[in-house]
């Protein structure tokens, strides 16, 4: 998630008082799409397959390999 500024190729959504943009492209790849707030922030869901690769779990694990 990052501040940007609305595109012809961005579907928008007004949710309370945020507005998301998602490039349209995107929705298909990754749709569905939630965003949670949490006590520390937001947490982001979707529909995407991540592939572990060499045993990586994802970025904020315990055993991250993110770099």
């Amino acid at each position: 998630m990052a501040l940007d500024e609305p595109r012809e190729t961005d579907h928008i959504y007004n949710i309370g008082d945020f507005q998301y943009l998602v490039d349209k492209n995107f929705m298909q790849q990754a749709n569905p799409i939630m965003v949670d707030f949490m006590y520390t922030g937001f947490k982001i869901t979707s529909g995407l397959v991540l592939n572990a690769v060499n045993g990586c779990s994802g970025c904020g694990s315990s055993s991250s390999c993110c770099t």
